[in-house]
């Protein structure tokens, strides 16, 4: 049985039309500005929640939170991978325009890491010069281990804990279990008999940080977590779904018992806020980096991950790149209801800087999505939403998709073809219709080529055409 409803489809939006921040929602707050917490599941794919239609996997909580706040059924991460897809999230570019298109990219002949540019500046930068006091704990994913200018902690978080892998600037291997408190300032190594998942081990930190923090500035907290990212290093015995252990294979066991103590989590770093009484004024915002995983003997099938969308983790089909997305603001964010506005991770600066009264940091191609969030009547669209990625060197992983109105193009590798779907009767794009409208696949192209700006780190950004 699919997934998503019927009525999900019928009210795909189909007016669009671009603009910058809105100036009509100015007044959204009185006295101190709002604090800001941001949520990102690892790998979390479009079904894997039950607010989002999972019939096996348990996530009580933000099940709750989506029935007091509003689920967004039409958001979009970065793009389908982390790197890129975050970079995307902390800049408001898109990953035609933004320096990094995949997990790694050509650096001066060898295939590696590629950092943020100093001149893309983040959410957090954008944020400290806004006043708040600014922190980020768990994977940043969009530095190099070898210069920790650009870590989190450069790059504009006032608190940074994070992990870190490959060669230090000593050629050093890092332990990847080390976790770094504001690069070399301490470092904290996770051992995973002591805790129940990483990700208790990461939300202890935050409920340490809430505790120290300033009370005279609002705070934006970025909680990014592992869960449910294939490559956990290492996992405590858990007895979640025990009952399951004759029917589910144990990979897939420990994959749903790590999505459901995720959710616990993300219920102790709630209960904090509100027994600290900063829950009032705290916008919180739960969604996903990309679709979800296939990776490491687990199967995205095995739950129905991705809610019955086509593809996973590094396609731009629906399953790589949509993903669940929960907001919640007490007073501000009408109970229990739903929106199919699409929406994507570089509205997210936009959308932030309109929160906190500032402007975005950078030219961004997003759309502050602040009006749907309070349920006004202003809320402005994109004449089109763009996705590119470059996966290993060779042509066979670059992809591009674009989404504009009801239709969706995607554009695979050298095979010249762009194929074409119609999301309001095709949400599962299962028929490619790009034969019946051949000046749609034009339009299409016409974004590819534009929007895929060259970049030298990735071989094939600018599109693959005849």
């Amino acid at each position: 049985m699919k997934i998503l409803s019927f009525f999900s489809i019928l009210f795909l939006s189909l007016a669009v039309f671009t603009s910058c921040n809105n100036s009509e929602n100015k007044e959204i707050y009185k006295g101190k500005k709002p604090n800001i917490v941001f949520l990102l599941a690892d790998d979390m794919g479009y079904g894997e929640l039950g607010s989002f239609g999972q019939k096996e996997i348990r996530t009580p909580f933000l099940d709750s939170l989506a029935s007091v706040g509003k689920r967004f059924t039409d958001f979009y991460a970065g793009t389908s991978v982390c790197s890129p897809s975050r970079a995307v999230l902390m800049t408001g570019l898109h990953t035609g325009h933004v320096n990094i298109r995949g997990n790694k990219g050509d650096v001066n002949g060898v295939w590696d890491r590629v950092p943020l540019k100093k001149s893309e500046k983040t959410i957090g930068e954008m944020l400290q010069s806004a006043g708040y006091q600014t922190a980020m704990i768990g994977k940043w994913h969009l530095g190099v281990p070898e210069d920790t200018s650009t870590w989190a902690k450069g790059r504009g978080f006032d608190y940074a804990v994070q992990e870190q892998w490959g060669k230090d600037v000593n050629g050093k291997e890092i332990d990847e279990r080390v976790h770094w408190v504001n690069n070399n300032q301490d470092s904290i190594f996770y051992n995973y008999n002591k805790h129940k998942c990483l990700d208790e081990f990461r939300t202890n930190f935050a409920l340490d940080y809430l505790d120290k923090k300033s009370s005279d500035k609002p705070f934006f907290l970025y909680m990014s977590y592992r869960t449910p990212h294939a490559h956990e290093f290492f996992l405590s015995k858990t007895d979640l779904y025990a009952d399951r252990i004759e029917e589910w294979p144990e990979i897939e066991r420990r994959h749903a018992a790590r999505i459901t103590m995720l959710d616990a989590q993300i219920k102790r770093l709630f209960h904090k806020l509100k027994a600290s009484g900063e829950l009032e004024n705290t916008l919180i915002v739960f969604s996903s980096d990309n679709g979800p995983t296939n990776e490491n003997h687990h199967s995205y099938k095995f739950f129905n991950s991705s809610g019955d969308l086509k593809g996973f983790k590094r396609d731009v089909y629906e399953g790589g790149v949509r993903v669940p997305m929960i907001s919640y603001w007490k007073g501000k964010i009408a109970e229990g209801t739903t929106t199919n506005h699409p929406a994507t991770f570089y509205d997210v600066m936009p959308t932030l800087a309109e929160v906190a009264g500032t402007t975005s940091a950078n030219k961004t191609d997003g759309i502050s999505f602040l009006p749907e969030l309070l349920g006004k009547d202003n809320q402005q669209k994109h004449d089109f939403l763009y996705f590119e990625i470059q996966e290993g060197k060779g042509v066979a992983g670059f992809k591009q998709a674009t989404r504009f109105g009801k239709w969706k193009a995607v554009r695979m590798r050298d095979k010249y073809h762009t194929e074409l779907y119609n999301l309001s009767v095709d949400l599962y794009e299962e028929k490619d219709v790009s034969k019946e409208h051949p000046e749609l696949v034009e339009k299409a192209n016409k974004i590819l080529k534009r929007e895929s700006v060259k970049n030298p780190h990735f071989p094939y950004s600018g599109g693959v055409f005849k």
